[in-house]
């Protein structure tokens, strides 16, 4: 059964063809997005201004602060959400082009295989965050951070820097982490209804 008549092409592609997926986009991302975007910039907004290192020196601070975050934790989490939403994005444009539907994916298998191949993707590239993740910033953040600053100034060699609120940000840390895990999670869910929905219009066809 295609799209009504009186259906405007591309009406379907408003929100994903399954609940997981429908949840995914509309809650969970949001709450994702405003985790990152309000409580991020909360607990990381003036890490760099409270980073001191001894002696107690501006240069050597920011030396170090660039040392201890080659990349700041809200730009890496910024880039994933985007990055991640990219292949759900092709598909949804391909499906804007074909004029497809909710139905339209579910009843023809080239468009299903399409939109779990999406899917798939998502799952590898928070994967692959998560590794990234986990390489730059570990799984816990330390009260203090021994800097090598040798090449800055030989008489330094290694300093100690105090990192701010260390206990926030490990807690922060670790609800990322498990924001990434429940998408993956909700990503193979969402696999296995869109194959259990497929399943059923068949035995019904």
């Amino acid at each position: 059964m295609g799209r009504p008549n009186n259906s405007p092409p591309g009406l379907g592609l408003l929100r994903p063809p399954t609940v997981i997926g429908q949840f995914h986009t509309l809650f969970f991302g949001s709450v994702r997005m405003f985790f990152l975007g309000v409580l991020g910039f909360a607990v990381y907004g003036n890490e760099a201004l409270h980073f001191s290192c001894d002696p107690d020196r501006r240069e050597l601070n920011l030396f170090c602060y660039n040392q201890f975050r080659p990349i700041t934790p809200q730009v890496f989490w910024a880039l994933q959400l985007v990055t991640v939403l990219v292949p759900g994005a092709v598909f949804h444009l391909y499906a804007a082009c074909k004029n497809i539907d909710q139905e339209d994916i579910l009843e023809k298998p080239i468009y299903t295989v399409f939109y779990i191949i999406s899917v798939l993707l998502r799952i590898v590239l928070e994967v692959a965050a998560f590794w990234l993740q986990s390489h730059l910033f570990g799984f816990l953040v330390h009260p203090l951070y021994f800097c090598d600053a040798s090449s800055l100034e030989k008489a330094f060699n290694f300093t100690k820097c105090m990192v701010p609120e260390h206990f926030e940000k490990t807690i922060f840390l670790s609800a990322m982490y498990l924001f990434t895990i429940i998408t993956v999670v909700l990503c193979i869910a969402e696999i296995f209804e869109i194959l259990g929905r497929r399943l059923g219009y068949l035995s019904n066809q």
